[in-house]
């Protein structure tokens, strides 16, 4: 089996129109925030963020294809004491592209650095955005099932007889849920809610993204085989998780010193020997100890 890494140097609007329409099968990334990594990267000003972006996103929209996903990590900055708006209208206008927005997880900052502000508290998380090109879309909810915790032992002890039927809801909704079903189940599908710390040690690049956001998003969304892009690469953190978890991978980076830190650290192509499927002990492959950052 052949891993694939492809690389691009440049503005990420122009270079993405060297991928084939309808080829990306999960886009992961995070781009700069407005009026942030000035020093890297210049800053956009919110008030032109949602201008300068949705050119890209159009391009986005083109390379993804219909079953496929984006990721977009992003969070608003206060101004003059008062968020921001432009992720909201980035939301609005994408829409109008033609994307559906389809949920928001929610990266809780476990290790967020700590402050006082007069009129406000830390900022402890980011919005993930899911955006999608149609409603139906390749989704690997057993990839990501966590533990089922504590609280089974002594919840599904002892059941009434409402837990052993659906139990609908009473408040109209149409939900509803039958506790018995869990009985035998080990694990439970997570919430949107996910808990990682920053990449404190992060020497090479000016944001902190953790390998194991990339991760997550990858076995929930792609299959060994598919296709991975971040259009603003960074350190290259999405191309390398992406790499060692067997998909093929696209990168795209403005600044000449990402670009080639990354040429230099990953192969273009890499050989997996193929081999009938057993069940073996999961254990967690080797990771980076410097190179951090998306």
């Amino acid at each position: 089996m052949e891993v694939h890494t492809e690389l691009f140097l440049g503005d990420c609007k122009v270079q993405l129109q060297n991928i084939p329409s309808n080829s990306v099968d999960l886009i992961v990334t995070s781009p700069p925030y407005a009026d942030q990594r000035k020093n890297t990267y210049g800053g956009i000003h919110p008030d032109n963020y949602v201008e300068w972006f949705l050119p890209i996103t159009e391009e986005l929209l083109r390379v993804l294809k219909s079953t496929g996903t984006f990721i977009l990590n992003i969070k608003e900055k206060v101004v003059e004491s008062e968020r921001s708006t432009y992720v909201l209208e980035l939301i609005l206008e994408m829409r109008k592209q033609g994307w559906f927005w389809t949920e928001e997880f929610i990266w809780h900052k476990k290790n967020s650095y700590p402050g006082k502000w007069p009129n406000r508290f830390r900022d402890s998380w980011e919005r993930l955005l899911q955006f999608n090109k149609d409603k139906r879309f390749h989704m690997y909810q057993q990839e990501v099932m966590v533990p089922m915790g504590e609280w089974a032992k002594t919840r599904l002890k002892n059941l009434s007889s409402t837990d052993k039927i659906r139990d609908e809801s009473k408040v109209g909704s149409g939900f509803g849920k039958n506790i018995s079903n869990w009985l035998t189940r080990d694990k439970a599908y997570p919430t949107n809610v996910l808990h990682l710390a920053t990449e404190c040690n992060n020497k090479n690049h000016s944001a902190a993204f953790p390998e194991e956001l990339p991760e997550w998003f990858i076995k929930l969304f792609t299959k060994e085989g598919d296709i991975v892009l971040d259009p603003f690469m960074g350190s290259g953190t999405t191309i390398f998780v992406g790499n060692r978890m067997k998909r093929n991978t696209i990168g795209i980076e403005i600044l000449p010193e990402y670009y080639k830190m990354v040429k230099q650290q990953l192969p273009t192509t890499s050989l997996y020997l193929l081999e009938p499927l057993t069940e073996y002990e999961k254990t967690r492959p080797k990771r980076r100890s410097k190179i951090r950052g998306n």
